[in-house]
């Protein structure tokens, strides 16, 4: 932790050394709305994310935001119950670190902006039964959304996250296995965050 922490100020220097820009790290976090496509009998889960990032503003209108977060996701599932008579709630946990950067535009380099940009998801844990289900133990995601940022420091934003590999891992090559059979995650992001002034 100690080693990552200087690598962060050691970049941070770097680029405010080369270039005109404005370079803030920050903290972030919110709700997620979580659910699986393709998925029969499923319901949207909510629980949190949260992590840091550092905010690299090159000029009025653009700035590249590397993320490091901590994403709990899955489904609200019904499955059939013992002996197939019956069904039961269950609630798929797959918790996720995220390692992703987005670029904003803010229009008329004002609060409001968009944003997009791709993270790559290591799974950290899953309470899969181990003798039915053996879930990736990555994902590829691609992030868009909009949000506002006041001079303050604080950042409202509202994401959507969408996974492009299988939960189980399928390639989409089985013959028995068709794409429209793909169980990919699918996250909504409602949260808030913070960015420290660096002199």
């Amino acid at each position: 932790m100690r080693k990552f922490i200087v690598i962060v100020f050691v970049f941070i220097g770097f680029v405010k050394s080369h270039a005109q820009v404005t370079v803030s790290p920050g903290l972030k976090g919110g709700l997620n709305i979580s659910s699986f496509s393709n998925f029969e009998s499923s319901d949207p889960k909510t629980d949190f994310y949260a992590g840091g990032l550092i905010a690299i503003r090159f000029n009025r209108y653009f700035t590249l935001q590397p993320e490091v977060l901590y994403s709990r996701q899955g489904a609200e599932v019904r499955e059939y119950g013992v002996g197939g008579f019956g069904y039961r709630n269950l609630k798929y946990e797959l918790n996720y670190v995220s390692i992703g950067a987005v670029a904003k535009y803010h229009f008329g380099g004002k609060g409001f902006h968009i944003l997009a940009g791709p993270s790559l998801d290591i799974k950290t844990d899953d309470n899969f039964p181990d003798y039915e289900y053996n879930p990736a133990s990555v994902d590829f995601s691609i992030t868009a959304g909009v949000g506002y940022s006041l001079p303050n420091g604080l950042t409202f934003e509202a994401r959507f996250k969408q996974g492009f590999i299988d939960i189980y891992n399928y390639n989409g090559l089985d013959d028995d296995y068709y794409y429209e059979d793909v169980i990919l995650n699918n996250v909504f992001q409602i949260g808030i965050s913070y960015t420290f002034k660096v002199k």
